[in-house]
């Protein structure tokens, strides 16, 4: 059924590319900006229309496996285009969202007919290269670049002594306190993650573009082995995101008008409807709790509504998958049973994890799959240490409504938040636990205990479990019972570190 809106002002999605490379010699792999390319003229090729030199608007992921300065700029020469809006962003799993989200709210504001998003990342040469000493024959590594900010800049310093700064070291504080919170034990909440991986690990095997083509059983992924080492409790290296990749993704978006004037079949059309973002204080320890984040509920809320505020509306769902907390929360908000289908594209651990630009990849199988014969589709992306979150809806039918140009639910989200407790450095006396993780090195043996603690007056502290006690150590990985809400003693260490024990 056709739309009342102007054509001029209806975005759509019409063409999507993607490279995967995996060279046989190091020095062959291609650079983060060759990929870019590479996937820009893929994503060009399948709209079936010549819309590259057309890019009034070109934003580019932010990748770090590669340092230029203003890679953004380089593209557009590469392309022989001179955008008028022309952006590098900042680091965030949920930027390519954010990205398609803005492009398409430029289309239907009126300001450029024809949009590219892109993201790119080398990790996998990169990392070889550095192991090997071989130097790669790209351009130069541009050490006096701008650094993101990143983990550490955000966080306490206690939290970077401990070593939970790192988005692997992090994120187990929402497992355990989410799946406490629900009334599950650690072994229930350890197979349901399971579960939930091998769906992803299923969507990989048969994604031409993974990195990693298999379908691993439940239990291959949560039972630790001499390839499947726990990293931080209690997550295993096949429970984490894999970000040695070298990946490429691009998105092609026009507006409906010059879609139809290019000759593009109406059928390969997808066109964003919607969306929202909010996001949680940046140092995770300024927040109110860890079982769940009030502004991934906001924004599923928010996209559910487009829905009509219901989740199983939803033909099919992309749900961010840096480690499994996020898509357990994510889906009791929408209210999908643990049966969920969470993917198209495979999830960062068996798809791989280009860094930021994940979610570029999952438009592309989004596209696909709604090209195929879905309707409606959730991209559902997220940030830093469950800090920024992005959901976009995609239709095969044409928006009865024009396109939002408010996206923020952060008052939604804020509204819900309570009072977040007093962090302090030094403690003592008695503790109880909030969420903890166990850190563990390349071997296999622990490193160390890091708990989150709320003292007697009610304050936040992290506090070390060293790899010697192995009482407090078994008590809280025990399977059976979770030690959230359990106490013991804080007492300070020599270098000035609370250290906890049960009892």
């Amino acid at each position: 059924m056709s739309s009342p809106l102007p054509s001029e002002r209806i975005p759509v999605i019409v063409g999507i590319g993607e490279i995967v490379d995996r060279p046989k010699e190091i020095s062959q792999g291609l650079d983060p900006l060759a990929l870019l390319e590479q996937a820009l003229r893929r994503a060009e090729a399948d709209s079936g229309a010549k819309l590259l030199h057309e890019v009034q608007s070109l934003d580019v992921v932010n990748f770090l496996s590669w340092r230029y300065h203003d890679p953004e700029k380089l593209l557009a020469r590469r392309l022989n285009i001179n955008p008028a809006h022309c952006y590098y962003g900042p680091v965030g799993g949920e930027s390519p969202i954010r990205y398609l989200h803005e492009a398409a709210q430029r289309i239907a504001r009126g300001e450029c007919s024809v949009a590219a998003v892109c993201g790119a990342e080398a990790q996998s040469s990169a990392t070889k290269a550095e192991r090997a000493g071989v130097a790669l024959p790209w351009s130069p590594f541009a050490h006096d670049a701008p650094e993101p900010k990143r983990g550490a800049a955000f966080q306490k310093p206690l939290a970077v002594k401990l070593g939970v700064f790192r988005p692997v070291s992090v994120y187990p504080f929402y497992e355990v306190a989410s799946s406490a919170h629900w009334g599950q034990t650690p072994r229930a909440a350890l197979a349901e993650s399971g579960e939930l991986w091998s769906r992803y690990s299923a969507a990989a095997a048969i994604n031409p573009n993974a990195w990693l083509k298999r379908h691993f059983a439940p239990e291959e992924i949560t039972t630790p082995s001499p390839d499947n080492r726990l990293i931080a409790w209690p997550y295993t290296k096949l429970m984490v995101a894999n970000p040695t990749v070298n990946m490429g993704a691009a998105v092609l978006l026009t507006s409906l008008a010059k879609a139809r004037e290019a000759g593009i079949a109406e059928e390969r059309l997808v066109y964003p409807v919607g969306g929202a973002f909010a996001e949680e204080p940046r140092d995770y320890l300024m927040r109110d709790q860890f079982y769940e984040s009030h502004a991934q509920n906001a924004v599923l809320n928010a996209v559910m509504d487009l829905a009509g505020g219901d989740g199983r509306a939803f033909d099919a769902i992309e749900l961010y998958s840096c480690f499994p907390c996020v898509p357990k929360m994510a889906r009791r908000t929408l209210k999908l049973g643990p049966d969920v289908e969470p993917t198209v594209t495979g999830g960062l651990t068996f798809f791989g994890a280009p860094l930021n630009t994940y979610m570029t990849h999952a438009t592309c199988a989004m596209v696909r799959k709604l090209r195929e014969g879905g309707k409606l589709g959730l991209l559902y992306g997220q940030g830093g240490f469950v800090t920024k979150h992005h959901a976009l809806v995609l239709s095969r039918e044409s928006p009865r409504m024009p396109l939002a140009q408010e996206t923020s639910v952060q008052a939604a989200a804020d509204k819900n938040k309570r009072a977040a407790p007093a962090f302090v450095t030094e403690a003592s006396g008695q503790g109880a636990v909030e969420s903890f993780t166990v850190l563990y090195g390349r071997n296999g043996e622990v490193e160390h205990g890091a708990v989150m603690l709320r003292t007697e007056a009610d304050a936040r502290t992290l506090a070390r479990v060293a790899a010697s006690d192995d009482v407090t150590l078994k008590h809280l990985t025990n399977m059976e019972h979770s030690p959230v809400g359990s106490r013991g003693e804080i007492a300070m260490a020599d270098d000035g570190v609370p250290e906890w024990r049960v009892g």
